[in-house]
């Protein structure tokens, strides 16, 4: 028995039992796979030497339930690396110079209750890196210089409670979440982003709560919510918006409520460009909006008519501009005093 014990334990690692085996700091260079016990349910594979996660690395560790293969020098993982682990729960990559999730990297994995890979070098995630996973509570990107989401970098990857993305995200590309169904919670915070780009949620269904927060968004394009359905909430929170050149959450859009929050917009936007329609419940507070001529074109446009009430909506919201009003309550202005803009002179001026 004694012999049998001893075979089935690498001699890098420690077996405290048939079910939990600890491989830290042992130096390792390639994954002992067939001196491991079969029966393995935890193992932990800390500081050792795999710059290449291989595809079927872990093959025949069915009973596997937690993997960590933390503070390695992980440069690649290939697809399909993690096939083959059925009862897996948690798998953790982090404190690694992985600099990319490649495609199908983290594809096929059912049922796990975290994928933690935050804390690594990660600056791009390619398409389909997690298609086919689904029934994942937790998938956490935090802490990683990610600059760019690819087009349908998670794409297929349906029954998520949490997305959390790192911030300093640049870019993101359209349909970056296409296909993705079945959210608790998409997190976006702290981008920096030239624009959201048109068809960027495209595809992306049936969330609890999209969250975009604390970036700079750029102008948000024509098309950037279109293809986005089923939201119970989307939160703008926070953000400065250069311009809005289109807001359109028509009926197909499904979105129960819009939370736009604290935002600094530094444009009017165009009344005929926002549609709000398909919300139920719109929330708009402690925004800043240019005070100028255009007020005017704010106050009759759907998003101070879907608010509560005009003198809610001045209450709660604040100017942006002219530099003299910065900062104050809509509701201290005299807005029949404030003249309506040249270009909308036709319909009466209503400066004094």
């Amino acid at each position: 028995q004694q012999t049998e014990t001893s075979k089935s334990c690498p001699a890098e690692c420690i077996c405290l039992s048939q079910t939990q085996v600890l491989c830290n700091t042992g130096g390792l260079e390639q994954i002992p796979l067939r001196q491991l016990p079969a029966t393995v349910e935890n193992l932990a594979l800390t500081k050792n030497n795999f710059p290449i996660i291989k595809p079927d690395s872990f093959a025949g560790l069915r009973a596997l339930k937690k993997l960590s293969l933390d503070g390695n020098n992980i440069t690649r993982i290939k697809q399909f690396a993690f096939r083959g682990l059925p009862r897996l729960k948690e798998l953790s990559i982090q404190y690694t110079p992985l600099q990319m999730v490649a495609q199908f990297a983290f594809a096929g994995l059912q049922n796990l209750s975290t994928i933690l890979l935050s804390h690594n070098q990660i600056q791009r995630i390619e398409g389909n890196a997690f298609a086919g996973t689904s029934n994942i509570k937790l998938i956490l990107l935090t802490n990683n210089p990610l600059i760019r989401i690819d087009s349908s970098a998670f794409s297929s990857l349906t029954n998520v409670g949490h997305l959390i993305l790192p911030s300093g995200i640049r870019s993101i590309e359209q349909d970056a979440f296409f296909g993705m169904d079945t959210v608790g919670l998409l997190k976006l915070a702290y981008m920096d982003l030239k624009e959201v780009a048109p068809f960027t949620f495209r595809g992306l269904s049936n969330v609890l709560l999209l969250t975009l927060q604390e970036s700079d968004l750029g102008v948000i394009c024509a098309d950037a919510f279109t293809g986005l359905t089923q939201v119970e909430t989307l939160q703008i929170l926070n953000n400065k918006i250069d311009s809005i050149e289109e807001l359109n959450f028509t009926s197909t859009a499904a979105i129960k409520h819009l939370k736009f929050f604290g935002n600094h917009v530094l444009e009017t936007p165009d009344p005929n460009s926002i549609i709000v329609d398909g919300v139920e419940h719109l929330q708009l507070v402690s925004n800043h909006f240019p005070c100028g001529c255009h007020i005017h074109t704010l106050l009759d446009g759907p998003l101070a008519e879907g608010a509560h009430n005009l003198t809610d909506f001045l209450q709660k919201n604040y100017c942006i501009s002219p530099l003299e009003v910065n900062g104050r309550v809509m509701s201290e202005l005299d807005i029949d005093s404030i003249g309506r803009c040249s270009d909308q002179l036709t319909k009466g001026n209503l400066g004094s």
